[in-house]
C-alpha cells in the first residue's frame, strides 16, 4: 500500500507500523523506546507525528500503515510532543557524557542533538542510585537509564528469561529483578541482550569483559575468538545442545580437519575465555566437539569441494598436525601435494609425542585418511631432500613442518649414564612398542603435560613406582589440572618446587639429588633465579631418569635455510623463510605449543602458499548451509549455579594396567546438557543495531 511522509511517497507492507515504514524508505522519524528486534509500545512519544484526520500528535510506532495515510513528521504539535519528552528525559540524566563509554554512540545523545533540546527548561533532579556492580558480566548504571523499557522486552518478550522488569523503589521506577534479588539467583542467561538494546549505556559489560585490542565482536563471543583456528564454538555447540552431532560436525571440520583428535588431546585455551568462568566453570567445549566428532558422519563431505587442478605442485616435509593440515587446503584449491615423512605413519606428535590412552591409533588413521582423499599423496619412511633440491625437482614451493621431535638433555652431572631417556624418544619407543623394560623405580624431570605422558606411559610399561620432579610450585606447573589429577589418581609421586642436582650412580642409574625451592622466577632478562631451601637436600632413589623439559627441531641445520636460536625456523608474518617459495609452520618455528596451534599455522600457511601459486588465499569453505540461530532461550531452572559434566574415566587402578583410552566420550544426555550450560553470547550479535539519525 501506499502512503506519504512529509510530501514523499511510500510503499509500506500491510501492518506495518509508521515508524517501521518511514525508516525503511529512509526516512528518519526520532525515536528511542522503539527497536527494531521489539515489539513497540509508544512509551518515549519521541516517535510522535502529526497523522491527517487525527487532532493530536501520536506516537508513529503504535499506528499501523493505511492506505493514502498522510503523515507529517516536523508539524507543531509533533514537535512539541517531542521535545517535551526529551526535557523530560533529560531532567534525570547526567549532564555530562564525555565520561560515559557510550560517548560519540548513544543513541539518546545522538537524539537530543536531533531535536536542539537540552534540560534548561527543567529543574535538574539528581538520581544518586549507586551502579550495580554485583553481577557477574553485567553492571548497571541506574542514573544512565531512561526507562525505556528495552532491556525488559528483550528478557520478556525477545529471549523468553523474564528476569528484568519495573520496579518501584524508593528513588522512583528503575529496571530490575523481583525482589531486588540478584541476576544469577533470578535466572538469568547472561546472554547480553539487554546490553545490547540499551540505548544509553545503563546496562553494560562488567569492567574488563570488553577488551580495546580486539573488536567489538571478538570480544563478545571471547571463545571462538581465543580458538587459534577461530571455531565458531557457540554455533556447533547448538547443536550439540538440539542432538544434531552431524551439522556440529560440520561447522567444527569448516575450520579443522582434526576435529576428533582436537577433541582428546585439545588444550582447550577457548575454555579459559569461556565468559561461564564468571558464574563458576566453563563450557566443557573440548569433550563436547569430541562427542560430535565421535559420531563419524560423512555427511559432511558433500559440501566438501576441490577446485580444478592447478598444475601447481607443493611438497610438505613433515606428516604432523600442521603439515598435514596445509596438505589439506593446498590439494582443496586444486594443487598436486606430496607430504615426506620420515616415520612409518604419519601423524608427527600426535602419533609418536601423545599416549594412545589419551589419543587413540584408531582416531588418528580415520581423520588422516578423510585428509588424504581429497588428493594428498603421502610418502612414508621417506626423508625429504633440502628445500633447494626439492623446488629443482619441480615442486613449486615447500613447507617445512618437521616439528620439534629432539628431546632436551640437562646438563647435570650423570646425565649419560645407562637408564637415562629423553621424552621423544622414550615416548616414540613406547608407541612403537619397542621399549621391554621401563624400570621399577622412574624419575620424571619436567612439569609439563608431556611430563605426565611419561610418567603413566612408564606405569603402563609396568614401572612399579613413578615420581616427577619440577622447579614450579604446584600452582605454577604447565601441565593441566586434568594430568595432575589423573596422574596422582594413578599413584605418581610428585615432587613440585624442587631443584633437580644431580644423577647419581657410577656404572647405571641409581636416583636423583633434589633440593626444595624457596623461590623460582625469572629477572628482567628471562634468566631463571632459583633460591634453595637449605639443608633440604634429598637422594630419591630410581633406576630410570626422563628428562622431558622441553624439545627442539632436529637436522633443521641441514635445510639451507635462516633459524633462529635452538636451531628453529626463522619465517616471516608471511610465513615465508629465508628461501623464496619456502614456508615454514608449526613446532619447528614455534617451538613445542599445542596441536590446535600447529593447525591454525597449517591454515595460515597453507592461504600464504596458495597465493604465491597464484591462488586468492581463500581457503574458507561452508560444510554446513547457515541458519538463523532462534533468539528464545526460555528459563532454565538455576541456570547460574549449573554443574560442569565431565566424561566418564576407567577406575585408576584399571586403566594403569593398559593403554585402552582412559576417557570415555559423552553420553547423549551429558552432551545436551552441558551443551545447554552455553551462554551463547554471539546471539547478540545477531541483534539489529539501530541506525542513527546522522546515518539516514
Amino acid at each position: 500500500m501506499w502512503l506519504t511522509i512529509d510530501d514523499k511517497q511510500i510503499e509500506a507492507k500491510e501492518g506495518m507500523s509508521v515508524l517501521n515504514a518511514a525508516l525503511g524508505a529512509g526516512i528518519y522519524i526520532p525515536h528511542l523506546c522503539g527497536h527494531p528486534d521489539l515489539e513497540a509500545i509508544g512509551g518515549c512519544r519521541l516517535c510522535s507525528v502529526e497523522i491527517e484526520g487525527m487532532d493530536e500528535a501520536v506516537p508513529s510506532c503504535m499506528v499501523k500503515v493505511q492506505e493514502g495515510m498522510r503523515v507529517t513528521i516536523h508539524g507543531p504539535k509533533a514537535e512539541k510532543t517531542r521535545k517535551t519528552a526529551m526535557e523530560l528525559i533529560l531532567a534525570t540524566h547526567p549532564a555530562d557524557c564525555t565520561g560515559c563509554p557510550k560517548y560519540g554512540k548513544c543513541e539518546l545523545q545522538s537524539m537530543y542533538q536531533y531535536l536542539g533540546v537540552g534540560p534548561e527548561r527543567w529543574k535538574k533532579k539528581a538520581r544518586t542510585v549507586p551502579t550495580d556492580d554485583s553481577n557477574p558480566l553485567i553492571r548497571h548504571l541506574f542514573t544512565r537509564c531512561v526507562r525505556c523499557g528495552r532491556c525488559v522486552r528483550a528478557c520478556r518478550d525477545l529471549r523468553g528469561v523474564k528476569v528484568l522488569d519495573f520496579q518501584k523503589t524508593d528513588e522512583g521506577v528503575r529496571i530490575g529483578t523481583d525482589g531486588n534479588i540478584s541476576l544469577k539467583e533470578a535466572g538469568c542467561k547472561f546472554c547480553g541482550a539487554c546490553i545490547e538494546v540499551c540505548p544509553t549505556g545503563s546496562i553494560m559489560d562488567a569492567l574488563g569483559q570488553i577488551r580495546e585490542d580486539v573488536s567489538y565482536g571478538e570480544s563478545v563471543v571471547p571463545c571462538r575468538t581465543a580458538c587459534p583456528a577461530h571455531t565458531d564454538i557457540p554455533r556447533y555447540l547448538r547443536y550439540i545442545k538440539e542432538g544434531e552431532y552431524e551439522k556440529a560436525t560440520a561447522v567444527i571440520r569448516e575450520k579443522l580437519p582434526f576435529p576428533e583428535t582436537l577433541g582428546c588431546i585439545c588444550n582447550h585455551i577457548c575454555e579459559t575465555a569461556c565468559k561461564r568462568n564468571e558464574l563458576g566453570k566453563p563450557l566443557s567445549v573440548c569433550k563436547l566437539k569430541r562427542t560430535a566428532a565421535a559420531v563419524h558422519s560423512d555427511e559432511w563431505k558433500k559440501n566438501r569441494k576441490t577446485a580444478a587442478p592447478t598444475g601447481k605442485k607443493a611438497a610438505v616435509i613433515g606428516a604432523g598436525p600442521a603439515g598435514l593440515t596445509a596438505a589439506y587446503y593446498l590439494a582443496k584449491k586444486g594443487h598436486e601435494v606430496t607430504v615426506f615423512e620420515s616415520n612409518e605413519k604419519a601423524g608427527g606428535q600426535c602419533r609418536y609425542g601423545i599416549p594412545s590412552y589419551r589419543l587413540p591409533d584408531e582416531v588418528l588413521d580415520r581423520e588422516i585418511s578423510d585428509i588424504l582423499e581429497v588428493g594428498v599423496s603421502l610418502r612414508v619412511n621417506t626423508a625429504a631432500d633440502a628445500p633447494e633440491v626439492l623446488l629443482k625437482q619441480g615442486y613449486d614451493t615447500v613447507l617445512i613442518a618437521t616439528g620439534t621431535h629432539k628431546g632436551i638433555r640437562l646438563p647435570l652431572e650423570g646425565n649419560m649414564l645407562p637408564g637415562v631417556m629423553l621424552n621423544t624418544d622414550f615416548l616414540k619407543d613406547a608407541r612403537r612398542n619397542q621399549i621391554d623394560d621401563p624400570g621399577k623405580r622412574v624419575m620424571v624431570l619436567g612439569g609439563g603435560n608431556v611430563a605426565y605422558d611419561c610418567a603413566r606411559t612408564a606405569l603402563r610399561l609396568g614401572a612399579e613406582e613413578v615420581h616427577i620432579a619440577c622447579l614450579e610450585g604446584g600452582d605454577q606447573m604447565t601441565a593441566s589440572e586434568e594430568e595432575i589429577r589423573e596422574g596422582r589418581d594413578e599413584g605418581i609421586i610428585l615432587h613440585s618446587s624442587h631443584s633437580f642436582l644431580r644423577i647419581t650412580g657410577n656404572t647405571k642409574v641409581e636416583g636423583v639429588e633434589l633440593q626444595k625451592v624457596e623461590k623460582f622466577y625469572f629477572d628482567e632478562n628471562r634468566k631463571a633465579v632459583i633460591e634453595l631451601v637449605e639443608g633440604s637436600r634429598e637422594n630419591i632413589p630410581v633406576d630410570h631418569v626422563i628428562f622431558a623439559v622441553g624439545q627442539a627441531p632436529a637436522g633443521t641445520e641441514e635445510l639451507g635455510i635462516e633459524l633462529n636460536p635452538g636451531f628453529f625456523v626463522k619465517v616471516n608474518s608471511s610465513f615465508s623463510t629465508s628461501m623464496p617459495g619456502v614456508y615454514g609452520a608449526g613446532d619447528v618455528v614455534t617451538g613445542t605449543k599445542s596441536v590446535i596451534e600447529a593447525i591454525a599455522a597449517g591454515r595460515k600457511s597453507a592461504v600464504e602458499m596458495d597465493r604465491y601459486l597464484g591462488g586468492d588465499g581463500d581457503i574458507s569453505e561452508e560444510l554446513l548451509e547457515k541458519e538463523t540461530a532462534d533468539p528464545f532461550l526460555g528459563r532454565t531452572e538455576d541456570f547460574g549455579n549449573l554443574k560442569r559434566l565431565s566424561p566418564a574415566l576407567m577406575e585408576p587402578q584399571e586403566r594403569k594396567k593398559s593403554f585402552a583410552a582412559v576417557e570415555q566420550t559423552f553420553t547423549c544426555g551429558e552432551a545436551k546438557c552441558e551443551a545447554g550450560r552455553c551462554l551463547q553470547c554471539d546471539l547478540r550479535l545477531n541483534l539489529t543495531n539501530p541506525r542513527l539519525w546522522n546515518e539516514y
